[in-house]
């Protein structure tokens, strides 16, 4: 049964992101042209994809909390793959993931469909970058980052690199952004390990989501969205990191703000 709630919930999944993917292609032809870098349109499609991938999984989304109406960005802890469906479902974001991702088979095409900021590591890229962060954010793109760099079993907030936070204090951006911290929490099926839908350590993409689609019941997951917080408020980058690190830790059920837990490398 296993074998056929995962080729059923796989074929219906792959069946709703490829309308996705074909409505957003014939209204970005119509979208780009009168709004430029604007998504009026676009950014609904993503959020019913996403909806609808939960409904499919058969797995609850609960959001709690106003989402941010200010010009700036989102930062949340990053604890799966399935984070990407849990915070595009309720709010308008783009994500901002490293350069790689763009040539990943499927996903990098999704990605770059979707909106998604690419970056590099190269020092002499810097100033491009913060030139596309700097129209992106003007535009009113709500730029989503994962500022532990990794994600985690879902049972810890690691501490969040400053550096991320850097481009934000540009003098066009500082007076106008704001950032919103975003907690994501996830709750297990009945029965199973507290840690099921964390993505670390050595764990790869297939057998991770085989176990998620074969899954008899899911579980559910909580989006909370904290009060935004103005970036000319805070002296530097490193103050501003580390207040929306607590205030994203704070976000989690007491028994995980101080759990433990592996992390591994992601986009």
């Amino acid at each position: 049964m296993g074998w056929l709630r995962a080729g059923l919930r796989g074929v219906v999944l792959v069946a709703v992101l490829l309308l996705g993917v074909v409505a957003m292609m014939a209204l970005r032809l119509v979208e780009r042209p009168l709004y430029g870098l604007h998504r009026p349109w676009t950014p609904f499609i993503t959020q019913a994809v996403c909806r609808t991938a939960f409904f499919v999984l058969g797995m609850r989304h609960e959001a709690v909390g106003e989402r941010m109406a200010e010009r700036g960005a989102v930062v949340a802890n990053h604890a799966s793959w399935l984070d990407i469906f849990s915070l595009n479902a309720r709010k308008r974001v783009y994500f901002v993931s490293k350069a790689e991702v763009a040539g990943w088979p499927g996903i990098g095409f999704l990605a770059k469909i979707t909106g998604t900021v690419f970056i590099t590591r190269d020092p002499r890229a810097a100033k491009a970058q913060q030139q596309v962060f700097e129209e992106r954010l003007l535009a009113g793109h709500k730029l989503l980052f994962f500022p532990e760099g990794t994600s985690t079993d879902g049972f810890r907030v690691l501490p969040f690199k400053s550096t991320l936070f850097q481009a934000f204090f540009n003098e066009n951006l500082r007076d106008e952004l704001h950032i919103q911290p975003v907690t994501v929490i996830y709750h297990a099926p009945g029965g199973e390990d507290p840690r099921f839908y964390g993505w670390w350590g050595d764990m790869d993409f297939g057998s991770h989501a085989l176990k998620l689609l074969a899954a008899r019941r899911n579980g559910r997951v909580k989006v909370v969205y904290h009060t935004p917080v103005k970036v000319a408020d805070f002296a530097s980058r490193k103050a501003l990191a580390a207040h929306v690190e607590g205030v994203v830790r704070s976000g989690m059920p007491t028994e995980r703000q101080v759990a433990g837990g592996e992390a591994r490398p992601t986009p």
